[in-house]
């Protein structure tokens, strides 16, 4: 999936937020809330064309105007993020090492009992 620019982000943050699926105007109108300022519809529609080229979200052209909904959940995405550090590090042993040793002891305890279920 890969990682979102600003304006992406603001829309996927929306779509994950939402109980259904969304109209163009109602991302719209979410994300002029959350950041105080106008946006253009057209503005909002190129980002779910790309955000739907990228695999992130799926619109229902069923119905006028069209949904949108996403694809995948934020922990998804976040995870596969995750993924990305690592196989472009060449030193996975050190990347984890700063990371676990950055955790706080409640997420280190959950790590360890997640690691130990399998």
């Amino acid at each position: 999936m890969g990682t979102l620019g600003d304006l992406e982000r603001g829309v996927m943050d929306v779509l994950w937020e939402a109980d259904e699926a969304l109209t163009a105007y109602d991302i719209k109108d979410a994300i002029e809330l959350q950041r105080g300022r106008d946006m253009a519809a057209t503005t909002v529609l190129t980002v779910l064309s790309r955000l739907e080229k990228k695999g992130f979200v799926a619109p229902d052209k069923s119905v006028r105007p069209h949904r949108y909904h996403a694809v995948g959940t934020r922990a998804e995405h976040q995870a596969e993020l995750m993924h990305e550090v690592l196989g472009g590090s060449g030193d996975r042993t050190a990347v984890l090492a700063r990371f676990v040793g950055g955790v706080s002891d409640e997420d280190a305890a959950y790590l360890r009992k997640l690691l130990t279920r399998s």
